[in-house]
């Protein structure tokens, strides 16, 4: 009788399976990554922001003397051979409104020039009747300008306690009206102005 044959070791995937696993591990261990939180750096950025604030600040400081006439707003000419001022915040008054800076906007506008030349702008915009000589709408917005200004004023180094102003104003302007919007001036701490003129050929050729 033949005996029965040995048993033969079953063959297992254990080599297989463990290969697996060390591929697996070192799969793992390329993509793993720690996890990193990026951060803005704000820093440079703030810098950059304020030096590009001052360059803007410093830009609408520089009025431009060359001011566009019309029939509404005609400079006066003048004999003086000084150089015009190229600092302030501009108030504009044409012959029919007044305007503050670069903001199209009039503050007042649209009245009588008869009425203007002798008693002033409407007792509606004054803060205590006709013979008032404050403008309420332009004080209010040379509040404005006036914090701007003191802003461009620090970052020239200049006193900020003070601001001043370049008026310009139509040769037919009533010498009231004029008063009342250097009063007004003066009451919204603009500390100086400056009156805006044409200068003549006459000027410029002596």
């Amino acid at each position: 009788m033949t005996p029965p044959a040995a048993a033969q070791p079953t063959k297992t995937n254990s080599g297989t399976v463990a290969q697996y696993k060390s591929e697996l591990r070192k799969a793992i261990r390329r993509n793993e990554r720690d996890h990193e939180i990026d951060f803005l750096n704000i820093t440079a950025m703030l810098d950059m922001m304020t030096i590009i604030l001052v360059f803007l600040l410093m830009s609408m400081a520089n009025s431009s003397a060359s001011i566009p006439q019309s029939k509404d707003l005609t400079l006066p000419a003048s004999l003086l051979r000084t150089e015009p001022h190229q600092e302030g915040v501009a108030v504009i008054v044409t012959k029919s409104q007044i305007l503050v800076g670069e903001n199209p906007q009039p503050v007042v506008e649209r009245w009588s020039r008869e009425s203007v030349a002798q008693s002033g702008l409407d007792a509606i915009y004054k803060k205590s009747g006709i013979n008032d000589l404050h403008i309420v709408p332009l004080a209010e917005s040379l509040l404005h300008v006036r914090e701007i200004d003191k802003q461009i004023r620090r970052a020239k180094g200049l006193d900020p306690s003070t601001s001043e102003a370049i008026v310009i104003v139509d040769e037919t302007t009533p010498y009231r009206l004029l008063i009342e919007v250097l009063y007004t001036l003066g009451a919204s701490s603009f500390g100086r102005y400056h009156l805006m003129v044409l200068s003549t050929k006459k000027a410029s050729e002596g």
